[in-house]
């Protein structure tokens, strides 16, 4: 019974967090450290509560053999972030309907649901790896958009772009922080992967190990 009150309140905020990116759509693109730091996250994580809600009804979601080890899952979510961190992808969002639509579809879909039902059937040493390359890829959008003399993206100023790179560095230096935290002082001694919420020990289904 706990479990299908937290399923339906996982599902009224994933509903919810959609709502209030479409509502206050305009207010969040208005400015690219809210629009790639706060949108885009928003939806990630609103298709990652649904990957749950939907893996409860449809267990096969997560015990699918071509995900074996999450390999492929993540390899979707890789490939979904990197197009999504693009400044061409972030223009035509600002210029285009139908990609800013892509975008509410694509995100939640392709990026935080994949993630939810691959990233703990991931080896420990991979989410590790994965982990240190997404810190180093902040660290470069971060320098690239704190030392372009030019505008990168078309729709912001240099000066929004380069208040886009500061947040970029703060945001790298606080997961890796948080994941050394937990990697030297968490009583179990921690693994090379945990830095996302321990689903196993919140009641979620199993994952491959």
């Amino acid at each position: 019974m706990t479990t299908g009150f937290q399923r339906c309140g996982e599902f009224a905020l994933a509903l919810l967090l959609l709502l209030l990116c479409a509502a206050f759509r305009r207010t969040l693109e208005a400015d690219p450290v809210t629009h790639m730091l706060v949108q885009l996250p928003a939806l990630a994580w609103a298709g990652w509560l649904f990957a749950g809600v939907a893996s409860v009804r449809r267990p096969r979601l997560e015990a699918a053999p071509t995900n074996a080890g999450g390999g492929a899952g993540l390899l979707i979510v890789f490939f979904g972030i990197v197009f999504w961190m693009l400044p061409r992808s972030i223009d035509g969002a600002l210029t285009s309907p139908e990609i800013e639509a892509a975008k509410f579809l694509t995100v939640p879909f392709l990026v935080g649901a994949p993630l939810r039902l691959s990233w703990y059937r991931a080896h420990p040493i991979l989410r590790g790896f994965l982990l240190s390359n997404a810190l180093s890829m902040l660290g470069v959008l971060a320098w690239l958009y704190m030392a372009a003399p030019i505008r990168v993206c078309n729709s912001y100023l240099v000066e929004d772009q380069q208040r886009l790179g500061l947040a970029f560095l703060l945001v790298a230096l606080s997961l890796a922080a948080i994941w050394g935290g937990r990697l030297f002082f968490k009583p179990d001694g921690g693994s090379a992967g945990d830095l996302l919420p321990d689903l196993k020990a919140n009641g979620s289904t199993s994952y491959d190990t």
